[in-house]
């Protein structure tokens, strides 16, 4: 499928992981992608396969945090042909620690990264995406529904980034969709310190009894970008194999 051609689209965090997947799907339907990651020789070489496989891809160095890296971030795209369509905001910050032992500065960096990126994401692309009546996707997590311990910036930065989705669905639409996406337990390369006993647990916690790749949730963020939602904003689409249907308890 080519539903992308002619169309750029920008993804942060995109030098692994679920980015990384976003980045080559929406290249491989034809779009010309922009990968944003502050991990540069990473990025690079994400970038360099999409070109490989025949995709046109661009990275850029940006901190999400940082309001000037997404004004380079958007200049830099302003080179390329046609206005951006697509935004893929993915990029996170997370230290597992509990309230009593998380430092403010941490606490800030996670809601700065998940949450206040959105934001500015939003100011910089979206008289692009009014123009191109394109699509804007978050990486949200069930963990803005459901208490973990040792996730408490995490879970509020996600749980806020559902919430301002859906009011940014409102403020712009019909011009802009606004959607966000929410991963379960996902194997990407935050997994690669986890013991096998937690991973299997993880998996066992599922519907689906294992873990996801990151390329399933690149597939329900083509079908947000793409026309085939075109009737679909403000809403939330849960990526995690069953993880939050399944309980045990008797």
């Amino acid at each position: 499928m080519q539903r992308f051609m002619g169309t750029t689209a920008v993804i942060t965090g995109a030098a692994s992981g679920i980015g990384a997947a976003s980045a080559r799907r929406l290249a491989a339907e034809g779009s010309t992608v922009v990968l944003a990651d502050i991990a540069d020789a990473a990025g690079e070489t994400v970038a360099q396969e999409i070109r490989r496989a025949g995709g046109s891809a661009l990275y850029v160095h940006c901190d999400v945090s940082s309001e000037e890296d997404w004004r380079r971030l958007h200049e830099r795209t302003l080179l390329l042909p046609g206005r951006v369509g697509i935004v893929h905001s993915n990029a996170f910050a997370h230290r597992d620690a509990s309230v009593h032992e998380l430092e403010a500065a941490a606490w800030d960096r996670e809601i700065e990264v998940n949450l206040r990126a959105l934001f500015l994401a939003t100011r910089v692309f979206l008289d692009d995406l009014r123009a191109t009546r394109g699509a804007f996707i978050a990486t949200s997590s069930v963990h803005a529904h459901f208490g973990l311990p040792g996730y408490p910036a995490y879970a509020a930065s996600k749980g806020g980034a559902c919430a301002l989705i859906r009011q940014l669905a409102v403020e712009y639409g019909p011009e802009v969709r606004f959607n966000s996406v929410l991963p379960g337990p996902i194997l990407t390369e935050v997994w690669d310190e986890v013991p096998e006993d937690d991973r299997r647990m993880s998996a066992t916690a599922t519907a689906l009894g294992r873990l996801g790749a990151a390329e399933e949730v690149a597939s329900a963020v083509a079908f947000l970008a793409s026309a085939d939602a075109a009737y679909i904003t403000g809403t939330e689409l849960v990526v995690d194999g069953g993880w939050s249907v399944k309980k045990e308890s008797k």
